[in-house]
């Protein structure tokens, strides 16, 4: 073999491998996508399993974003002027709305953060309420 056919075989086998590299990234692409479609599947059937909508769920997991936050708030704020009570009982209602539609189970870790604001939640309305009647 002279010096030009064994360069014309070497590109052959690059091109040739080349190709074959290009088909097993595509394979290797559809079975992540095929494993990630699955879990998904996987998730939502669990959900709908125990007895919830996706979408209850999705407002759950925010929620108890807000929760954490809710949480800090009450414990580092004991005095809230009236707008901030406002924001903290509406963001409090949407809590326990998004927590009510999910099994306990999912939020027993979070059950004293839970009733730490459900406790600044009463004081502000008790507070709210006795200002109220002293105002009519």
């Amino acid at each position: 073999m002279n010096k030009k056919n064994v360069y014309a075989i070497i590109q052959l086998n690059k091109r040739w491998l080349g190709e074959i590299l290009v088909e097993v990234f595509a394979i290797i692409i559809i079975i992540l996508v095929l494993i990630i479609v699955l879990l998904t599947a996987m998730a939502v059937m669990q959900i709908k399993m125990a007895g919830m909508q996706v979408k209850d769920f999705w407002s759950f997991i925010k929620a108890n974003d807000t929760l954490d936050k809710l949480y800090v708030f009450a414990v580092k704020y004991e005095k809230l002027s009236p707008q901030e009570q406002i924001i903290f009982l509406e963001e409090a209602e949407k809590v326990f709305s998004a927590f009510e539609k999910v099994p306990d189970a999912l939020w027993e870790e979070e059950y004293d953060k839970y009733m730490r604001i459900l406790d600044k939640y009463k004081d502000i309305k008790i507070v709210r309420w006795e200002l109220s009647n002293k105002n009519i």
